[in-house]
């Protein structure tokens, strides 16, 4: 019915001002419900073709025409995001991540240590890698591992997203929310990296220490280590060119190289290859995630030239609300990261809040993704894990993750609320 509502008003002429702020709103709400839900009901539509449609309606209705179309999307950042995917491609197409996860899995350590390298293997790789990547690639090697050693794998693929999320928060780089953040506030890679850090380090350490304290009894002992390895065989000469790669690169963004100019040269380089085909390479880059972005980007832009979120943020003003201060985004990123998503909640807040200080997007890039660890549908990362757990047999519940994500968010979240709140640069 909504599908077909859409196609109608594609359709429909030339629309007068009021209809065409109707149809405005009628989309954006159909569309942000559709990120809430995951999707249409009836439909196997998911986020991204929801996202695409409601662009094209808007497209088609003439409310946004072609030179408004290309100023809404964000070429910058989908270039940036792009980059780091032909980046994270290298790794993955080395067999890096399956390695990673396959050595894990076959640690002589025990439960509780092998719960730690997993907490740190997978923040440390999402803090400069795309993390949904980065979840991707580990999940089902680490499920193959785990299940040969006779281990329960829920715990630990709850810590692997966890950690994922939690880790990415640390860089402008982390995560694709961060990396638009970054763009609009031309944010600098190592003061980010200051500011929110700490955070970030909390959000590890919650991880680590509330899915072991749930899981503890089943963490506390656990079956002989098998210290067989018979994972994948690691490329060292492409892990080497990637290990390189990001090295040149975060020593990249310590110059005023713009970030784009930087990115743009590694994956040139990284595409320049004699080992890897170029097909391999492009096929490990998530494009629905940048098609998603594209249409919201669209979407949003509409939106804001209604000048209706304009009036709603002049209104909330003048009755003493400042939708910038730090209350009002501890909010909007816990509500809106875990209703529409992540993602989806910061795209529409910068479409909607313009001109935010440094301080303000700093909070926002951390808070919006901490909170993404309440609940499977607060972040992308917890999505692939459950969806690639479930292809490998192994069944993650909406409770099993909340009885961790809740008290894990709880607490990195409130570290992250006092940590912004005790900064000298007070929000304006």
């Amino acid at each position: 019915m909504i599908g077909q509502t859409f196609l109608m008003a594609s359709i429909s002429g030339p629309l007068h001002m009021t209809e065409r702020t109707s149809l405005v709103l009628f989309v954006f709400v159909a569309v942000y419900l559709g990120m809430a839900l995951g999707r249409w009901p009836g439909l196997r539509m998911d986020r991204t073709g929801i996202a695409i449609l409601g662009a094209i309606v808007l497209y088609a209705s003439g409310i946004i025409g072609d030179a408004e179309t290309l100023d809404a999307i964000d070429f910058p950042t989908l270039i940036i995001l792009f980059g780091l995917m032909i980046l994270s491609a290298q790794f993955a197409a080395c067999g890096f991540y399956d390695w990673c996860s396959a050595r894990i899995a076959a640690t002589r350590a025990s439960p509780t240590v092998t719960l730690g390298l997993i907490v740190v293997v997978a923040g440390a790789l999402s803090a400069v890698l795309a993390n949904d990547v980065v979840v991707f690639a580990m999940t089902p090697m680490l499920i193959r591992g785990l299940v040969r050693r006779g281990l329960d794998p829920r715990p630990y693929l709850i810590a692997l997203a966890g950690a994922a999320n939690a880790g990415s928060a640390a860089t402008v780089i982390g995560n694709p929310q961060n990396i638009l953040i970054g763009q609009v506030g031309h944010l600098d890679f190592w003061e980010f990296l200051l500011v929110c850090g700490p955070p970030a380090a909390v959000g590890l350490v919650s991880v680590f220490a509330v899915v072991w304290f749930v899981w503890r009894r089943r963490l506390a002992s656990g079956p002989a280590p098998d210290d067989r390895f018979d994972g994948p065989l690691l490329d060292r000469l492409g892990v080497g060119k990637a290990i390189l790669a990001t090295t040149i690169l975060l020593a990249m963004f310590a110059t005023p190289l713009p970030h784009v100019t930087g990115v743009l040269i590694i994956a040139a380089v990284l595409l320049f290859s004699r080992r890897l085909a170029t097909r391999e390479i492009l096929g490990l880059v998530d494009w629905h995630l940048l098609m998603l972005f594209s249409g919201l980007f669209v979407v949003t832009a509409a939106l804001a030239e209604t000048g209706l979120p304009a009036e709603m943020i002049a209104g909330l003003t003048r009755a003493g609300f400042d939708p910038r201060s730090l209350a009002a985004l501890v909010t909007l990123t816990l509500v809106g990261s875990n209703t529409i998503g992540n993602v989806p909640i910061v795209v529409l807040l910068l479409a909607v809040l313009k001109d935010m200080p440094a301080e303000a997007l700093y909070a926002l890039a951390s808070l919006s993704t901490l909170a993404g660890n309440l609940l499977i549908v607060g972040s992308l990362a917890n999505i692939i894990v459950v969806e690639r757990a479930e292809q490998a047999g192994v069944i993650l519940g909406f409770g099993e993750h909340a009885r961790c994500g809740v008290p894990i968010t709880l607490v990195s979240f409130g570290a992250a609320v006092v940590w912004f709140a005790c900064r000298p640069l007070v929000f304006p």
